[in-house]
């Protein structure tokens, strides 16, 4: 069937909403379907060279050093990720540039064609599309990052040279399973027989590790092959005999210094294809930018936006902000979707923040909680009571946490990637600048 007779004005937009509207489910995990319509689409190789990163946290910004590590090298370098933050053409990127809308609708157009009466979700037309337009970039090196698990991800249909486990905690247990060895097994899923996997995780789970014994991979795992020793003025890179002395990464979080060691043991393993440039390994640690991770504004309060949706990144948010004490308060913008650890995820700010601002996300999403419910979690997670406040939409929590805030009190907006857009979008309005 022609595109154009089942989507009346087929403009990016609206493209995007058909998509939702096609698969009676959001998330459908499986290889079989979008493996079909890509095989119909010829499986065009994406690049010469594959890096798949998967993990609980750290994904996007492992994908952001090895992107800019890549392209200080020379290398042409496509980048999947996901979600968006302000536009869904933040997924796909090539040679550092985010696609345009004729690129994505002309991919959008193919995959309709090929897929027939083949169902897709939002997120398999998404990874097709970029999938078809790396295929015609003329890239180097494609990196794909893992949407949700790994097994049984849209991106998993691809044959990676090298995989990146980052770490493994509890995240989409409905999808995954309620224990590390579980959630570990799913993840091992994007690793091949034969190719390197890095594992950023010090402390992979059984799961993940027998998993990787099955297959007939050999794990190359942080803090045993491959070391990160942060110094006061500069950090150590070490593995198979190699010391690397680098900058530390502009990217501002505890976990960044294991996310660039990572992604440097990644390209280590590959240097026999890809080359071996310290000094481009050094220029993409200063480089590396991924939206909304500790990112700060310098106004007044100051504002601080961290997509942290889990209880791991919850945990490494509250460190951050313990050794970054404000002079006055912390005050927090907070939502979260219904198949969250809302619990996990506050309990590591008791005693870290001192005022909530709680904020339905229930028009961003079927799965956003409601103020209401936001709250009786908080409560229950033994927040103080007197220091939550409910607001029926992100944009009037904000206003409120800044209404209220005085001379040097901070903002911190987390979460959900909804909070970290309306944050941002906040942030332009107001005319901050990023420091």
């Amino acid at each position: 069937m022609n595109p154009e007779s089942r989507i009346p004005n087929p403009v990016l937009v609206d493209w995007l909403d058909y998509q939702q509207r096609v698969h009676p489910r959001a998330i459908e995990l499986g290889l079989d379907r979008v493996r079909e319509v890509w095989l119909r689409l010829g499986a065009p190789a994406p690049a010469p060279c594959v890096i798949t990163i998967g993990g609980t946290n750290g994904k996007g910004s492992t994908v952001a050093f090895l992107e800019a590590m890549l392209v200080a090298a020379g290398h042409r370098v496509g980048a999947y990720t996901s979600p968006h933050l302000l536009r869904y053409n933040e997924r796909v990127r090539v040679a550092g540039v985010d696609v345009d809308d004729a690129a994505l609708i002309h991919a959008f157009e193919r995959i309709e064609n090929a897929r027939g009466d083949v169902a897709l979700t939002y997120f398999e037309y998404g990874t097709l599309a970029a999938l078809l337009i790396f295929a015609e970039a003329g890239l180097d090196v494609a990196l794909l990052e893992v949407g949700l698990g790994g097994r049984l991800d849209a991106v998993n249909i691809i044959d990676a040279d090298a995989a990146i486990v980052t770490t493994i905690d509890f995240d989409h247990q409905d999808w995954l399973g309620n224990d590390r060895d579980s959630i570990g097994r799913e993840k091992a899923g994007i690793l091949r027989a034969g190719h390197p996997a890095i594992i950023g995780d010090a402390e992979p789970p059984r799961g993940l590790v027998d998993e990787a014994a099955r297959i007939g991979v050999a794990l190359r795992i942080a803090e045993r092959d491959f070391h990160a020793e942060i110094r006061a003025d500069d950090w150590l890179w070490r593995g198979e005999g190699i010391d690397l002395v680098l900058p530390h990464p502009t990217l501002d979080a505890p976990c960044q210094h294991a996310n660039a060691a990572a992604a440097i043991a990644a390209l280590h393993s590959l240097r026999t294809r890809l080359g071996w440039n310290p000094q481009a390994i050094a220029r993409g640690v200063i480089d590396a930018r991924a939206g909304a991770r500790l990112q700060r504004f310098a106004s007044e309060p100051q504002l601080i936006i961290d997509v942290a949706h889990n209880p791991q990144a919850a945990r490494v948010l509250a460190t951050w902000l313990q050794t970054h004490a404000a002079w006055g308060r912390t005050l927090a913008v907070f939502g979260a979707l219904a198949d969250k650890d809302v619990r996990g995820i506050v309990e590591p700010l008791h005693g870290v923040v001192d005022a909530w601002h709680l904020a339905s996300l229930a028009e961003e999403s079927p799965r956003g909680l409601s103020s209401e419910a936001l709250d009786d979690l908080v409560r229950s997670a033994s927040v103080d009571v007197d220091a939550a406040g409910t607001h029926e939409d992100i944009e009037s929590a904000l206003a409120a946490a800044f209404a209220s805030a005085k001379s040097g009190d901070r903002v911190i907006a987390f979460g959900s990637f909804f909070i970290a857009a309306a944050a941002l979008r906040f942030a332009q309005a107001q005319g901050f600048v990023a420091r």
